[in-house]
């Protein structure tokens, strides 16, 4: 009964979302899976919605990466863009079959707020992209790994919070990669 209930959710959930076009007119991608899990209460919400953000925050890495490979000027920054294709890609394998074992419904696109980082950040090139790419993936690591660590120590699954600590030696390194060419 409850696959059954996550599935119907699910399909009207993704179904609903999939009318619309990615401009924003239709419900956030990780706002709907994050309603379905409260609907289905999986596991406990922390776990739950860590899940939604860090597929969330995966797949726009990924994305980045791409374009960091097409748009940057630098061969270190474009080498970063690789290796975040790389290792998030991998991540969001991994948290895609953990979230199916839990029955955790994740997006399968990037928020509308990132979808909007990503679409300025698709704008520039050269030397102005690899400004505004290696100050966004700073932040954005630096909070990544402000959230893998708490959800490492606190979160309510142990599934999720092994995958958060089993994850975090992989962000570190993003990081030092990152401030390294930032400097």
């Amino acid at each position: 009964m409850k696959t059954l209930l996550f599935s119907s959710c699910l399909s009207l959930i993704f179904g609903l979302c999939s009318c619309g076009n990615n401009t924003g007119d239709h419900a956030d991608m990780v706002d709907s899976a994050k309603a379905v899990n409260k609907e289905v209460k999986a596991v406990q919400s922390d776990a739950s919605d860590f899940a939604v953000n860090a597929a969330n925050g995966g797949m726009m890495e990924v994305e980045l990466g791409k374009i960091a490979e097409e748009n940057a000027s630098s061969d270190r920054v474009k080498a970063f863009g690789a290796m975040m294709i790389k290792d998030h890609s991998d991540a969001n394998s991994t948290l895609k079959g953990i979230a199916g074992k839990l029955n955790i419904a994740l997006p399968d696109s990037v928020s509308n707020d990132s979808r909007k980082e990503i679409n300025d950040l698709k704008k520039k090139k050269g030397k102005d992209f690899d400004k505004a790419y290696v100050k966004m993936m700073v932040d954005d690591h630096r909070r990544d790994l402000d959230e893998f660590r708490k959800c490492a120590d606190k979160c309510s699954d142990s599934t999720i919070r092994n995958f958060a600590y089993v994850t975090l030696p992989v962000l570190e390194k993003h990081l030092d990669s990152i401030e390294a060419i930032a400097k």
